[in-house]
């Protein structure tokens, strides 16, 4: 079969490869669409910390596809332990012996992929796979969103217009606040702000007193923004990665005195993806529209081209697998 492999960094290639075995628990899925994002160029050009990635690999962490039955489904990426203490608690996230399909082990950009069944997530029929293929940053977003509770009515305010921002500002709305603002560098992306249901899209500084601001730009101007837009007493949310090799300077007399609480939010549980699923299977949770550009596999050069250069509205870039 056709795999987009990364043999080791710097190198990305479609290559021929033996089809997946199944292993114990596991069952053999047909990837339908494969989104990439930012961390994909990291695997790509070396930059993921070695402890969370293993070369060579086949790309591939958010997909949506179809299972042995020909059901649409969608698959956890985590592969826990499942016996270990962080898993007893239902924070499989940081299980200590986890496995990561498109980090540890062969992803979905390919015509099959192995994957533990537990792990599969049925789509109901009729939704659309642009609406599904979003399901793994969703559920990173929701765990993050449940770890920081806004209260009903409270004020939000997300920084980074990417994927991971403007998933955050269209879930927050599960929380009904008062108003979810979007703070972005690109006035391109202010009509993917509209459908992600903002209030307002702001270019520039944004105002303070924000009961909860979620960070998604990965940048340190965002979060200095971030801090100083989060009231006294309010949570600051922190998604978007800066890099292995960036330091940020923190003023830690400012977050006591202003009473902040400071939570950082990785990956996604198995409790967050099946709250995503509902959402996305009752229709609160319609992104389909975040899907901007589509590439065949084979076009894999271009797509990765969209994603180091954003033009235009761009939200998520997805690769059509071949099936049969």
């Amino acid at each position: 079969m056709r795999a987009l492999r990364i043999p080791h960094p710097g190198t990305l290639h479609l290559a021929e490869v033996a089809e997946p075995v199944a292993g114990p628990g596991e069952e053999i899925f047909r990837p339908q669409l494969v989104g990439l994002c930012g961390t994909d160029l990291d695997l790509i050009d070396g930059l993921v910390d070695p402890a969370f990635v293993r070369y060579p690999l086949t790309l591939g962490h958010e997909w949506v596809g179809l299972d042995p039955a020909g059901r649409t489904v969608v698959t956890e990426g985590l592969i826990p332990c499942g016996t270990c203490v962080r898993c007893a608690e239902g924070r499989e996230n940081l299980c200590a012996t986890y496995a990561e399909l498109g980090f540890t082990r062969d992803g979905a950009a390919a015509s099959a992929v192995a994957v533990p069944r537990s792990l599969a997530h049925e789509i109901a029929p009729g939704i659309d796979p642009l609406a599904a293929v979003i399901a793994e940053p969703a559920s990173v977003v929701y765990r993050a969103m449940e770890r920081a509770i806004p209260a009903s009515g409270a004020r939000i305010l997300v920084i980074g217009d990417g994927t991971i921002g403007l998933l955050a500002a269209a879930l927050a709305r599960v929380w009904e606040p008062e108003r979810v603002d979007l703070r972005g560098l690109r006035t391109e992306q202010a009509i993917l702000a509209e459908h992600a249901g903002v209030d307002r899209f702001l270019t520039r500084r944004a105002a303070k007193g924000y009961d909860l601001v979620i960070e998604a730009s990965g940048s340190p101007a965002g979060v200095a923004a971030a801090i100083a837009a989060t009231r006294r007493g309010g949570t600051l949310a922190l998604l978007g990665y800066l890099g292995r090799d960036v330091r940020f300077p923190l003023d830690v007399d400012a977050l006591i005195n202003a009473d902040l609480t400071v939570l950082g939010s990785f990956a996604s549980t198995s409790a967050s993806w099946r709250s995503v699923v509902e959402l996305i299977n009752a229709g609160t949770l319609d992104a389909g529209w975040l899907v901007t550009h589509r590439f065949a596999l084979t076009d894999y050069v271009a797509a990765v081209d969209a994603l180091r250069h954003p033009g235009g509205a761009r939200g998520k870039i997805v690769l059509e697998i071949p099936q049969g």
